[in-house]
């Protein structure tokens, strides 16, 4: 493994979504440790200030690039910047994503396109476009940001659940994959807190947008606090980063209860959080 180790000056670090929300939170928590820090996004304005924001935490070759996870070709261009400025990235976080609500007979297949090819394509891409240059220096660290949508079921998103879920398949195969070649790999699957993913938001129905709002704003942890849990799982090497206890709890019930039990309870827990009547 490399010598450079999660939370050492000069850590090498690329952020997907970096601009705000948990890329933030994660791209600032490795600056605060004097890393070189590279975020993309999608809003210029949003990347721009970020990137100010990190050189005042203390980061170094702080570099902002507009990129689409969506465009492999773009991805590569950045990793390819940073070969020349950096010599290579220790650490990548595949953290851009979208959210979409919706019964499955509401939700178009052109929504299942666009969050397909961003939730779930927009990691791969990540982990295609870096992963080789990770094999030739022996070493690296990979974060998929996932979701407990992709451990548990919330009714109503269907799509958001399966890419998520296909996010944490992933990840479980890459850790499989490339431990040989000296490479770690982390999921990590939050629940809800306060954070901008409300914005993407794609839904036919206006009311289930209010309903994931009110989980949003009503989430015990901050972007800070998650974006602390995945530095820890980065230094120690560890697979899942599971911050929410509620979440834990959650996922120890699927895993324990018969279906038709942990379902109901499930349902029911869905209703008094989010004041659904359905």
């Amino acid at each position: 493994m490399s010598t450079r180790s999660a939370g050492v000056s000069g850590e090498r670090v690329f952020v997907t979504g970096g601009a705000s929300g948990l890329g933030r939170a994660i791209a600032e928590r490795f600056a605060r440790e004097r890393a070189r820090v590279c975020i993309v996004d999608l809003n210029d304005e949003r990347g721009e200030e970020t990137k100010k924001a990190l050189e005042r935490l203390g980061a170094r070759d702080t570099i902002y690039a507009h990129v689409d996870v969506r465009d492999e070709d773009a991805i590569e261009a950045a990793a390819k910047k940073l070969d020349d400025t950096w010599g290579g990235v220790d650490v990548v976080v595949n953290n851009a994503g979208v959210a979409q609500a919706g019964a499955i007979d509401a939700v178009s297949i052109d929504d299942w396109r666009w969050i397909v090819d961003i939730n779930l394509l927009g990691v791969v891409r990540g982990c295609r476009v870096f992963v080789p240059r990770m094999k030739k220096q022996r070493s690296g660290h990979i974060v998929n940001v996932s979701s407990m949508a992709g451990l548990l079921d919330v009714p109503y998103m269907s799509s958001y659940n399966a890419t998520k879920a296909a996010v944490v398949s992933l990840s479980e195969t890459l850790q499989n994959e490339l431990r040989e070649h000296g490479i770690g790999v982390s999921v990590a699957c939050p629940s809800f807190f306060k954070t901008n993913l409300g914005e993407s938001m794609r839904t036919p129905d206006p009311t289930l947008h209010a309903r994931m709002q009110k989980l949003l704003d009503r989430g015990t942890l901050t972007a800070d606090d998650v974006a602390e849990e995945i530095h820890e799982a980065v230094r120690k090497r560890s697979f899942y980063v599971l911050p929410h206890r509620d979440g834990r709890v959650a996922w120890a019930l699927k895993r324990a209860l018969p279906r038709s039990v942990y379902a109901a309870l499930a349902a029911r827990q869905m209703r008094a959080v989010s004041g659904a009547k359905r």
